[in-house]
């Protein structure tokens, strides 16, 4: 039997009478499929009436998405969002519970953009809400082309923690990567390590210390260019070894994705 992934979806109204749906984009049931190894399973962002014991005890792994919403800033004391910026509070009331119940079970969890920011606010961090209004700061936000290569291709580098799982697993100190956000890591949650630091200082990949599971973040998009792209593929595929060998470390499990 295949482990089952957990893949959280936003709330999006579709159709010509804006009929509300839960929905997360094909790149990453694609990865799951082709990298992972694994079933994916969407978990609709059905908030406060989200089963997360029920959700975590048949789910072998989450993967928290990327997303056009923020996350709210009531939920980690900031000031309220510029007006038409995007909220989702259906799935924060879903996500957030569902990070913090996973690291304590030890059940993998892999968070990329949104996700990633979740993973922050879950434990107690804050957040930028538009980096590119801070002094020094680059603009991360995504690029405004119809091409779909120009807006999710590489379009900065990032300096990887020596010796972190992430340098071990992509045998490099520097690492391009795509960059389609506003929000970024503020204050760093407490238990949590840097992994990835762009340079201007914008914290862009993280894990949990001590976790008892896999539980790792990045801000950019693996899940974009995983079939040309090696290091993004073992990213995938290093969770995917986590879902079978749970106790290994972070550092055996970027072995392992080569």
């Amino acid at each position: 039997m295949k482990p089952l992934i957990g893949i959280s979806c936003c709330t999006k109204q579709f159709g010509a009478f804006g009929m509300l749906n839960h929905a997360a984009s094909d790149t990453y049931v694609r990865a799951t499929d082709q990298v992972v190894g694994a079933v994916p399973v969407l978990i609709p962002a059905n908030g406060a009436h989200a089963d997360v014991d029920t959700l975590l005890a048949r789910l072998d792994g989450i993967i928290l998405t990327g997303s056009r919403s923020n996350v709210q800033p009531s939920l980690y004391g900031g000031p309220p969002h510029a007006e038409g910026t995007w909220e989702d509070p259906a799935r924060d009331g879903m996500t957030l519970p569902l990070i913090r119940a996973a690291i304590a079970r030890g059940v993998p969890l892999l968070a990329i953009c949104r996700g990633y920011q979740e993973l922050n606010v879950a434990l107690g961090g804050t957040l930028h809400q538009r980096l590119q209004d801070l002094p020094g700061r680059m603009d991360h936000s995504t690029p405004m082309q119809p091409s779909a290569k120009v807006r999710q291709g590489k379009a900065h580098w990032v300096s990887l923690t020596p010796r972190c799982w992430l340098h071990r697993m992509a045998g490099q100190t520097t690492l391009a990567v795509n960059s389609l956000h506003n929000q970024g890591i503020d204050r760093l949650a407490p238990g949590l390590a840097i992994d990835a630091v762009a340079a201007d200082g914008t914290i862009e990949a993280v894990h949990v210390e001590g976790a008892p599971g896999f539980a790792v973040g990045v801000q950019w998009h693996p899940e974009y260019d995983f079939e040309t792209d090696a290091v993004s593929r073992r990213i995938f595929a290093a969770f995917g070894a986590a879902l079978r060998t749970p106790a290994r470390m972070l550092d055996d499990l970027a072995a392992a994705a080569d």
